[in-house]
């Protein structure tokens, strides 16, 4: 059976800042980064490496 997690985790979305495209789904500690995470990642819909911002995910 799985385990509930617990603790400092939360799940996040990467968003491109050209054509808010957001297809990044990731987590993150929020005790160690408290700062909002962004990392170059390749955009399929601009077809060039931008620097993904987090986002919240909607539900």
């Amino acid at each position: 059976m799985a385990t509930k997690k617990t603790g400092a985790r939360q799940y996040i979305g990467l968003k491109c800042p050209k054509c808010n495209y957001m297809i990044r789904h990731t987590e993150k500690n929020v005790k160690n980064t408290t700062d909002k995470l962004e990392l170059n990642k390749y955009c399929p819909k601009c077809h060039s490496v931008q620097a993904f911002k987090e986002a919240k995910i909607g539900k």
